[in-house]
């Protein structure tokens, strides 16, 4: 293992019957970083996290935690790792001061040092002024804070958080995103799964994008974007025979890669300028109504797009 390495993946695959959910996928976080694994539901990101938790056994491969194996020192790997769940693991009818305790106690902690330590992870959260009340109350965002809250009881080395924003409001979202990078300043090693690509741009020291099971590239933001080069990404809305938009436009010079999402077709082109002057003499021609462009510099939806052949999204 290197030994600035607080995560190093191997080869890990798992299957559940034919269904191969992690397809020999390896990887390196560095200590104090932030990792996201980016990729769309179904990619793998939630079962290679359970393995990395512990809570899958790999069919195949190995990964190390600080220099513990998953696998033959897996209660070694536990005492360093929170890890917060997709799932609401909260007793609904405790207040938020009484879960936190509970958690504390299963961790080990004991005492003033139980007491002190729910204080201050109840200041990280923002949530000291509902501490009295119980969970149920709470929205689904303060819900999120709490989970997030748990993992962070016993000061762990490492954390994985498993699509931590998924379904709640936009000043929740932010606080969440916000309180990653304050772990990362703090020297804590952060494992990050999420499908939304402007999460893992924002937060990423580095980012893993995987599909279908497979880690498709790895690297920082910059190192990624460069596998599409200087592309522009044109999605355009049309009315009428998008089918045939399709056909038509990806013949068009200076078009490199097509994808067509029920009435929106989305493009990777060398010179958007140049390419959409001709796009629209095609439309004229085919009498199809363009209803709106939206135009994108390299981001990482090109680079997925340009790896699989369609967008992040689907």
């Amino acid at each position: 293992m290197m030994s600035d390495s607080a995560i190093e993946v191997l080869n890990l695959r798992k299957s559940f019957g034919d269904v191969v959910a992690v397809d020999g996928v390896g990887f390196t976080v560095r200590q104090g970083e932030i990792f996201s694994l980016l990729g769309p539901n179904g990619a793998g990101k939630t079962t290679t996290i359970s393995i990395l938790s512990g809570l899958l056994r790999p069919d195949e491969g190995d990964a190390w935690i600080l220099g513990f194996s998953i696998r033959q020192n897996l209660m070694e790997v536990k005492k360093l790792l929170g890890v917060v769940p997709q799932e609401i693991a909260l007793y609904e009818d405790l207040t938020a001061h009484e879960n936190l305790i509970f958690w504390g106690k299963m961790y080990g902690l004991r005492g003033t040092a139980l007491k002190s330590r729910v204080g201050e992870v109840l200041e990280i959260i923002g949530l000291q002024e509902r501490a009295k009340r119980r969970v149920s109350t709470f929205s689904g965002g303060m819900k999120r804070r709490h989970k997030n809250g748990v993992a962070l009881l016993h000061k762990p080395q490492v954390i994985y958080m498993d699509e931590p924003t998924v379904g709640i409001d936009p000043q929740s979202r932010r606080n969440i995103l916000d309180s990653v990078i304050a772990l990362k300043n703090e020297g804590m090693t952060v494992l990050y799964t999420t499908h939304y690509m402007e999460e893992a741009q924002e937060l990423s020291d580095r980012i893993g994008i995987l599909d279908h099971g497979r880690m498709i590239a790895c690297g920082s933001h910059d190192e990624l974007v460069k596998l599409v080069g200087s592309k522009t990404r044109i999605e355009l809305s049309v009315v009428g025979d998008a089918a045939g938009a399709f056909s038509a436009w990806r013949l068009v010079e200076g078009v490199s890669h097509i994808d067509l999402s029920e009435k929106t077709l989305t493009l990777l082109v060398d010179d958007s300028h140049a390419v959409l002057a001709r796009l629209f003499e095609v439309a004229a021609r085919l009498s199809l109504h363009v209803q709106s462009v939206n135009i994108q510099e390299p981001n990482l939806e090109s680079v997925f797009l340009h790896l699989t052949g369609r967008a992040l999204r689907d």
